[in-house]
Parts: structure tokens; C-alpha cells; sequence
């Protein structure tokens, strides 16, 4: 017998397809990536720091299926919280977090690491409450306890204050409505002997990424869902037979962004506007200082002034260029103990960005919250706000489509505009992404590791070519406006 499980369940919401390869072929599923791992075990981590609220109760093991479900039904009698009980109800099987009881009743609290109420959070709490009351069970009221972004660690945790319980028990009932139907549907996509016939869309993204990138596969590098800002606009398109942004008929509408993507398929061309780039050159201000951070976060605070996946920034770099022309100064930062770098990151940073000159950077927003959230910490709130209005864009004339060239694919991140413009990437590092760059910082820095200096070598290769990357395309954006 295949029993559906929430998590089963909510990948049959998403899509059937994904649902049968789950049971049939589960090696056409790619192993998750680095970040997706590390959520996984910050989510266990926020799990576990849940039931510190509720001290009597018993964690029931699963490490026999057999086992779970006999102890979960023989310790409904000690009247206590019970935490991963697990129940079967026909075909169906499902865990709560936490059953709380009352009186005679019930109460499911579903715990996430997330900071807010999502559907598919009430979707997964609908699955358990059918399959609970098909077990026995009198359900009260459901309810999903999800990190408070107001929390600001100040000493021990304070694990009342870290979460918010949120009564979705009306929420649960709507979405109740046809789940009998669904999950009949979703045990005959298991019972088949093929996977079903599922197109691409919307749904491919939504709630969570689906990792059977397969279903892609028949599409070339630009196709209509890389159209900038597409949404609604590039399903319709795939949906009348148009799968090519170069296919798009001359009398489909699109906004001007997009109508240059169009015209850059078709011809084969970049396109540039040279009055917007000398705009944008010509507003610099020497001596230029090309900055990156990077960062991580954890669900659950690990240093006082912080708050729930609060980004802490643990290493810069620094290319400085004095005048238009001259050679590179770089200068860098990586933070080597094993406690808060936040500190020992803002003085060093204070000591080489100088007092003049703009200070460019690839998505404005990132860095001048996090600036404005250490400085603030740590009493530099003058300093940050004069930091930060020096801080300068060079995300905005690839955003603005003041550049661009087909192979971006609708992108204006530093990783296509790279090697679009400048013809290099971050290909051979040993590090080549910021979630990686996140992950790895953490699992050598935290923990026990062989290969930590390793990692840090990658770490200071990686942070350096996203400034040098900068100086690089800035370089170019000259050349093309001459």
C-alpha cells in the first residue's frame, strides 16, 4: 500500500506530475541544493526549539513506522502534548508538530520557520485534520506557530517572544472543501503505471520551485517565460504555441523592456543606450569604491541584536579605483573566529572606505540594510547614513534595459550581465554563488571542519571576483558609449 502523506499531498497540490515521480522514479529527482539543505536544518532547528513550550510533552520517535503509529495511539491516554504523533486514516498518514489536548479535544499546532500564514501552510494543516478526525480524533482548532520578525535576541533566547501562534482554524475549513476529491485523485496518479501528462506554467514555481527541471527541457535558452516582467503575458504566449522569445509576433504587445528583448532575439544584436550609460558614467564620483558583501542568516537568532533570518554579514570586498583609468586597490575581509563577525566586519570596513567618492554596488537595497542594521547596533548610525548616501547602483542601467544583450535570457544580475558583456564568469571557483558562499561560511566557521581554510580561500576568490566583476563591466559600459 503507497500511503500520501502531507508532504506528498501538497506536492500533488502542486503538481501531479511531480507527485508520481516522487513514488516511481525518485532518481529524476536532483539531490537538493546547498541552500535548500540548510533550510532543512534550520527548520528541524526551529521544530525543536518549539517544544521547549510545551514542557510535558513526549516526542515519539520514528525511527519505526510501526512503533510511531502504536505509541502515538497508546499515548493519546497520558493527556499530554504529544510531538510528531503520526495517525493513518484509509490510504493517508500524517504528523502533527504538536497535538495539544483539551479536554477531550484536540489542538494541532503546525510549527514553521517561515514569518508569516501561507496557504500551502493551511493546505499541509487541512491533510492532517483529515486524516486525524478519520483516525478518532476530535480535532478543536488548528493553528500554525511561525517566527515573530519583532523578536530581537537580547542574552538567552526568549522562545515565547521568538514565535507568534496564529488560529487558522477557519482558514483550515475552507480549504477542507473537496480535499476528499483531491487526495481520491492523487492515490489514482500514484496507482498509475505513467507519470501523467503535465505542461509547464505558473504552477512549475509556486508554492515552493519545483525540482523536475526536466519539464524544460524542450525549450531553448530565451524562451518566452525569460521575458522580463512576463507573469501572465509569457503563459499565454507558451499556451498559443509561441515558445520563443525571437517568435513573438511584431503585433504582440509588450512593454518597451521587453520589446528590446524581442528585437535583441531577432537581430542578434546588444542594444545600448549611449545618452542613458553617459548619464550614468558621467554621474560617478572618484575615487570609486567597488563593494560586495556576503552574508548569512538563521531562523533562530544566534547573537543578541538579532532578529528571526536577520542577514549577518561576514565578509567584504573592496576594489578601489582613485581615477578614471588607473589601476585597482583591492582590499578585503573575511571574518575567521567563531562568534559574531559583525563587529570586527563594520571596524575593518571603517577603516578602507574613506570619507569621498561613490561607493558602487550591484542592488543598492541589500547593502544599505544591512549597513543601516549593523551601524545601528553598534552606535555608527552617523556613519552609515553618510556611507549610504554615497552608495551608487550599477544594477539600475541593466535593470533600466540601458543595456542589454540576448544572453542575459531577461536578466539583469551580475552573474548574465558578466559574461554577456565581459565574456567571463564565475565558472572553475570553488565557490561559486552566495548560497554556497552562505552554507559553506557557516558549516566550517560553526562547526567542526577539515577543510576550513580551503573554504576560505574560495570564500576570499568568490567575494573578490563580484567587485572586480563591477570594475569589469563599468570598464565596458565605457567602451560602448564612445
Amino acid at each position: 500500500m503507497k500511503l500520501l502523506t502531507k508532504s506528498k499531498y501538497l506536492a500533488g497540490l502542486q503538481c501531479p506530475k511531480y507527485l508520481w515521480v516522487q513514488y516511481h522514479d525518485r532518481d529524476r529527482i536532483p539531490e537538493p541544493g546547498a541552500m535548500a539543505k540548510h533550510l532543512f536544518k534550520e527548520g528541524d532547528k526551529v521544530g525543536e526549539m518549539a517544544k521547549k513550550l510545551y514542557p510535558e510533552g513526549i516526542d515519539i520517535s520514528f525511527d519505526s513506522f510501526k512503533e510511531n503509529l502504536t505509541k502515538s495511539k497508546e499515548l493519546l491516554k497520558e493527556g499530554k502534548p504529544l510531538f510528531e504523533p503520526g495517525y493513518i486514516h484509509e490510504n493517508c498518514f500524517s504528523r502533527a508538530d504538536v497535538l495539544v489536548p483539551v479536554g477531550d479535544e484536540w489542538d494541532i499546532v503546525e510549527v514553521k520557520s517561515g514569518t508569516k500564514v501561507k496557504d500551502v501552510n493551511v493546505h499541509d494543516v487541512s491533510f492532517q485534520k483529515y486524516v486525524y478526525e478519520g483516525a478518532g480524533l476530535k480535532i478543536r482548532n488548528c493553528y500554525l506557530m511561525h517566527l515573530n520578525t519583532e523578536y530581537v535576541r537580547d542574552g538567552d533566547l526568549d522562545v515565547e517572544k521568538l514565535f507568534k501562534l496564529r488560529d487558522i482554524t477557519e482558514k483550515v475549513e475552507e480549504f477542507s472543501k473537496g480535499l476528499e476529491d483531491r487526495i481520491e485523485v492523487m492515490l489514482d496518479v500514484i496507482s498509475a503505471d505513467k507519470d501523467p501528462r503535465q505542461d509547464i506554467g505558473a504552477h512549475c514555481k509556486s508554492p515552493y520551485a519545483c525540482p523536475l527541471t526536466e519539464c524544460w527541457d524542450h525549450l531553448e535558452d530565451n524562451h518566452v517565460f525569460k521575458l522580463y516582467m512576463g507573469g501572465a503575458k509569457s503563459q499565454s504566449l507558451y499556451e498559443s504555441g509561441v515558445h520563443a522569445i525571437k517568435d513573438i509576433p511584431d503585433a504582440f504587445k509588450l512593454t518597451d523592456k521587453q520589446d528590446i528583448q524581442r528585437e535583441c532575439e531577432k537581430t542578434g544584436k546588444e542594444f545600448v543606450s549611449k545618452g542613458d550609460l553617459k548619464h550614468f558614467l558621467k554621474d560617478l564620483n572618484y575615487p570609486l569604491y567597488y563593494l560586495d558583501f556576503e552574508t548569512f542568516n538563521t531562523a533562530v537568532p544566534m547573537f543578541d541584536g538579532l532578529s528571526p533570518h536577520q542577514q549577518v554579514p561576514f565578509q567584504y570586498s573592496l576594489h578601489v579605483v582613485k581615477e578614471e583609468g588607473s589601476k585597482p586597490e583591492h582590499y578585503e575581509f573575511l571574518y575567521r573566529g567563531s562568534s559574531d563577525p559583525r563587529k570586527e566586519f563594520l571596524d575593518s570596513l571603517k577603516g578602507v572606505i574613506g570619507s569621498s567618492g561613490d561607493i558602487v554596488v550591484y542592488h543598492a537595497p541589500f547593502e544599505k540594510s544591512i549597513l543601516k542594521k549593523v551601524g545601528n547596533y553598534f552606535g555608527e548610525e552617523e556613519w552609515v547614513s553618510e556611507v549610504n548616501s554615497r552608495i551608487v547602483d550599477l544594477l539600475i542601467p541593466f535593470r533600466n534595459f540601458h543595456y542589454y544583450n540576448s544572453k542575459q535570457q531577461g536578466s539583469a544580475s551580475i552573474k548574465k550581465v558578466l559574461p554577456a558583456l565581459v565574456g567571463k564568469d564565475y565558472s572553475g571557483l570553488g565557490i561559486q554563488e552566495g548560497a554556497a558562499a552562505n552554507t559553506e561560511f557557516m558549516r566550517v566557521t560553526y562547526s567542526e571542519s577539515e577543510d576550513k581554510e580551503k573554504v576560505y580561500a574560495d570564500l576570499l576568490e568568490y567575494c573578490e571576483l563580484d567587485t572586480k566583476a563591477m570594475v569589469w563591466i563599468v570598464d565596458k559600459l565605457r567602451e560602448k558609449v564612445v
